[in-house]
């Protein structure tokens, strides 16, 4: 889902026209960030069930779990108030909260609801990726509207400012670009 988490920050962008695109995509992937320490040290881990697009379990007890997710997205959500002040402050955290919703759909039951599945809850997950064809038609849907919107809103800017809008297309056109191709090689890994 990684295409589509960018995909999503691009749609977020041609919202909010005063938040950083790089803030955003950072937001979109945080807590993915923090997992690659975590899984480093042993502390979360993947399992391979099969080859392929979204063939693994992902058992990220700490950042994917709801109360690490919502601690990660106001971490990250403060870090940056300072910067962008609190509407700025409240979409990167929000868009660090969508990463979990947006992994709600495509992963298997394997998100615990308390960090480290404390309690041995029932882990949360709708399972898309079981259908690998669809969930990258929904990954790709993402990728390709969350461009369309940034381009439209983009030239929008770039129109308001007197500045033709090929800067903007040139934008869009890599965000998608570099969308379908990260969809591209995730889906044939």
């Amino acid at each position: 889902m990684i295409a589509g988490h960018f995909g999503f920050a691009a749609l977020v962008k041609s919202r909010e026209k005063s938040t950083p695109l790089w803030a955003l995509m950072l937001a979109t992937v945080w807590l993915d960030i923090v997992f690659t320490p975590l899984f480093v040290a042993h502390r979360e881990s993947v399992q391979t069930v099969r080859e392929g697009y979204g063939g693994l379990i992902i058992h990220a007890d700490y950042t994917h779990s709801i109360v690490g997710m919502l601690a990660l997205s106001a971490a990250l959500g403060a870090i940056f108030l300072p910067r962008l002040g609190r509407r700025g402050a409240l979409v990167i955290a929000l868009v660090s909260a969508s990463h979990w919703v947006l992994d709600l759909v495509v992963h298997r039951p394997d998100m615990p609801v308390l960090p480290g599945n404390f309690g041995n809850l029932p882990c949360l997950g709708l399972g898309l990726w079981n259908f690998p064809r669809a969930a990258a038609c929904v990954e790709l849907v993402l990728v390709l509207a969350g461009a369309a919107l940034y381009w439209r809103a983009a030239v929008e800017v770039s129109a308001q400012a007197g500045r033709t809008g090929t800067l903007a297309t040139l934008s869009a056109g890599m965000i998608a670009a570099f969308g379908v191709l990260v969809l591209f090689l995730d889906y044939t890994s």
